[in-house]
């Protein structure tokens, strides 16, 4: 296997110190703070040693290409973007600090999806329709690396699919920004230039994304193995095992468990590390 390490704290001495608990043969610089280590074994230790010097790790079979992927499925909220849109919101509905508590419930896997978004869009009742643009234009910070691994996968003719448990105004601004192949998500209610505290139709919540996940990969002919989903909360969990490879990204324990890859010092072009 390659050991991948990545990180902005890398030096010689942790990649020496790896090789010596792996076995890798050598150290082959791949990024500016990224490098592959081949012919490693998987160890003990490996995952405590990068936990302790702050650095990203992933075994990676040497044949393993970005190419092998067909599919590949992104939360938004905290993953491609730095913000949680229904916390700036509610900041600005003056509900700021009860809704981040439910958010944060809910990343955790406390409180079920669906009702948790039901309770803090109920918060934004009232709040003008141009505060949806303020978050937009003011708050809303794309993930470091996002545009440069984006621009990979559409090189390569990879399909992409943006999903959030969060709202139509800010995925339809991604697609377009991004180059998204589709997305989605949830539609708040407005009426009288104000919303109402409701959402229009079914609502998008961990199945949803899953389900999402599915019928993209079904149209285009996929198989598990040629999808890779990245996510952050415990509401990507269901979406995250459908796919054949997934990425946890700066996530909550939960999902750490649970993916194949988890990214916590790098940006999201970390997967063009893992892949290339």
């Amino acid at each position: 296997m390659n050991l991948v390490v990545q990180g902005p704290a890398v030096t010689p001495r942790h990649l020496e110190n790896l090789a010596k608990i792996t076995g890798a043969t050598a150290a082959v610089r791949i990024g500016p703070d990224a490098f592959r280590l081949p012919e490693a074994h998987e160890r003990e230790g490996v995952a405590a040693y990068c936990e302790g010097a702050q650095l990203d790790f992933g075994f990676v079979a040497p044949q393993a290409r970005l190419a092998d992927f067909r599919l590949v499925v992104f939360d938004m909220d905290s993953t491609v973007i730095t913000i949680e849109c229904v916390d700036e919101l509610a900041e600005l509905a003056g509900a700021g600090s009860e809704v981040a508590a439910v958010t944060a419930a809910a990343m955790r896997g406390e409180i079920a999806y669906r009702e948790s978004l039901r309770r803090r869009v109920s918060l934004l009742a009232g709040l003008p329709e141009n505060a949806l643009e303020r978050v937009y234009a003011e708050r809303l910070r794309i993930t470091n690396g996002t545009e440069a691994l984006m621009s990979r996968l559409r090189s390569l003719g990879i399909h992409t699919l943006l999903v959030s448990g969060g709202f139509t105004y800010f995925t339809d601004r991604l697609k377009a920004r991004l180059g998204f192949d589709e997305t989605a998500s949830n539609v708040l209610e407005i009426a009288g230039g104000r919303l109402t505290g409701r959402l229009v139709g079914t609502i998008l919540d961990a199945e949803g994304k899953a389900a999402a996940l599915r019928a993209a990969r079904d149209a285009h002919g996929l198989d598990r193995a040629q999808v890779l989903a990245i996510g952050d909360g415990a509401n990507d969990l269901v979406m995250m095992a459908e796919a054949g490879t997934s990425i946890a990204y700066r996530a909550k324990p939960l999902v750490r468990e649970k993916a194949t890859y988890c990214l916590n010092h790098v940006g999201l072009d970390g997967v063009l590390a893992l892949f290339p």
